[in-house]
């Protein structure tokens, strides 16, 4: 009986805040457009590069040709002359001389996260005060400058960013992986940030001032740290900056992933999220609204059962025609019906989610993962407790306290 109320509790539970999720994000501003276009600082971008991809062009493309009336800076930063992204930016550079444009070779390892090190060698060669750090593989729309600047005006504002989508999910793997960031993960900031101001970033467009770097001690402050966009974002909330979303969404194009491939990434993401906030992230599997249910139905007792009952009339012929009725009749536990009730509440919201981030219904016949999904992710966030390392960009990391990073002999 104990077992019953307690599953059934946590059951409720996750359903109850699946729907607190969902309100929360259909109440954010997704997608709107800022109307007061008058305040258009000068920006430099930093661009981070490490190998190419087929997405790449499309990705730096979009940034070159923005729409934007102020000067725009754009940095990009390669570890070497060898690096197959040189070939792209040039042949970009080449195509746009009206850009003020320039790749920097940043060969000095700073720290264990290669891509802060490149950043923190080229902030030097910035001109302007408004700095934007973007991901390699992020394309934007061409009205996001004028949209991600639009907060700074505020001087209270110390960083802005902006939900991503996963564009390009070209394998069974990477689709499992696009519920969990075009329905699942934007949704849940829009949830935590019900209960509290933001104080981490979203590292795929992060707009912030010379200022805001100078009272964190500057980029270099990041380069131990593997979740340096968390980081960026902790240490400008915590020495007194608020956190604004921008409401322009846009891509992240990857490479075809396997399935090795998304679940070291997802354990490395939980790992990290782990250790810079245990508590919400240990809380977090309360939030699961496959588990709870299934695991409600599968060891709690039966309990009362619904009736169902058809009724089959036929004429068999045995020399004079007579008629003979059959009632089937079958048991289906209560426990049953409400565990497929929350299933298929979990996959219409995951649909009306993804629907909402991407405006696209393309992607509709995957939304039966999410509840698979669930599953993973609860064998996810287990396994991030039973270690603390990780694999990242081909080596092997422990993370330390913070989230700080200590790369394997």
């Amino acid at each position: 009986m104990a077992l019953d109320l307690v599953l059934a509790a946590l059951a409720f539970l996750s359903v109850a805040l699946l729907l607190w999720q969902f309100t929360a994000a259909c109440r954010f501003p997704l997608h709107k457009r800022v109307a007061d276009h008058s305040f258009t600082p000068a920006v430099t971008l930093l661009k981070p590069l490490k190998g190419c991809d087929a997405e790449m062009w499309h990705c730096l493309e979009s940034w070159i040709q923005q729409d934007y009336p102020a000067p725009v800076q754009i940095l990009f930063g390669v570890a070497s002359h060898d690096d197959p992204a040189c070939e792209i930016v040039r042949s970009r550079m080449a195509a746009h001389p009206q850009c003020d444009a320039q790749l920097i070779i940043c060969s000095e390892s700073l720290g264990p996260n290669a891509k802060v090190s490149t950043l923190v060698q080229l902030q030097p060669h910035a001109k302007h005060d408004v700095s934007i750090v973007s991901d390699a593989d992020v394309r934007v729309p061409p009205d996001l400058l004028l949209n991600v600047v639009a907060p700074l005006r505020d001087p209270a504002v110390g960083l802005v960013n902006c939900f991503y989508r996963l564009a390009n999910p070209t394998t069974l793997p990477m689709q499992w992986e696009a519920i969990a960031i075009n329905s699942d993960f934007w949704s849940q900031v829009c949830q935590a940030r019900t209960l509290r101001p933001m104080d981490f970033a979203l590292g795929a467009v992060m707009a912030t001032t010379r200022k805001q770097l100078g009272a964190i001690g500057g980029l270099e402050s990041l380069v131990d740290y593997l979740a340096d966009d968390y980081q960026l974002g902790n240490k400008i909330a915590r020495a007194g900056g608020r956190i604004e979303l921008c409401p322009v969404v846009v891509d992240c194009l990857e490479s075809p992933k396997t399935w090795t491939e998304i679940w070291k990434h997802q354990l490395r993401w939980a790992r990290t999220i782990r250790v810079c906030q245990p508590l919400p992230w240990f809380f977090s599997i309360l939030s699961n609204a496959t588990l709870w249910p299934l695991l409600w139905f599968l060891f709690a007792s039966p309990g009362p059962a619904f009736e169902w009952s058809k009724h089959f009339d036929g004429t068999f012929q045995t020399g004079a025609p007579t008629l003979s009725s059959v009632v089937v009749t079958a048991q289906i536990p209560w426990t049953l019906v409400l565990v497929l009730i929350c299933l298929a509440l979990r996959i219409a919201i995951a649909l009306c989610l993804q629907r909402r981030l991407t405006r696209s219904f393309r992607l509709w016949i995957f939304c039966w993962l999410a509840p698979i999904k669930d599953l993973l992710g609860a064998a996810i966030w287990l396994f991030s407790f039973l270690g603390n390392h990780v694999q990242w960009r081909g080596e092997r990391y422990r993370v330390l306290r913070a989230g700080k990073l200590t790369r394997c002999r």
